[in-house]
């Protein structure tokens, strides 16, 4: 592995999985409202299955950075898979169902930017975390 990483600044491990945390709690408030104010299936436009997927996210994007802010390498592991998953059904959902584009999609846009954050980082952060 490369030197630096065995070296990162605790600091900057702290602040790698504090924005996580708190970005997947924003992630989080947003599938309750939609669970809160539109049941299990928020987007009408959206097949089932990707409804349920993105309801689910209310649950796990809140363990996840829960998990991140205990200091848990479960929390990148999980928000890791989070942010892969729910990228592609994002990417999926504009483009194999409404037949746009990222330049028009702003959310796609931040997902994107936050799920190279937290797989950029994950390698970086994961050894400073506890089990």
């Amino acid at each position: 592995m490369i030197g630096w990483m065995h070296h990162t600044p605790r600091w900057a491990v702290i602040s790698a999985c504090g924005i996580a945390a708190v970005l997947l709690l924003v992630g989080a408030s947003a599938h309750v409202t939609d669970l809160l104010s539109h049941g299990l299936h928020p987007y009408k436009w959206a097949p089932g299955w990707l409804n349920l997927y993105w309801s689910s996210l209310a649950l796990f994007d809140t363990l996840a950075a829960v998990l991140l802010i205990r200091g848990k390498r479960r929390g990148i592991d999980l928000a890791c898979a989070i942010m892969a998953t729910d990228l592609a059904a994002n990417w999926y959902a504009v483009h194999g169902i409404q037949h746009s584009n990222l330049a028009a999609q702003p959310g796609l846009q931040r997902l994107t930017g936050f799920t190279a954050l937290v797989l950029g980082t994950a390698p970086i952060i994961r050894r400073h975390l506890t089990k």
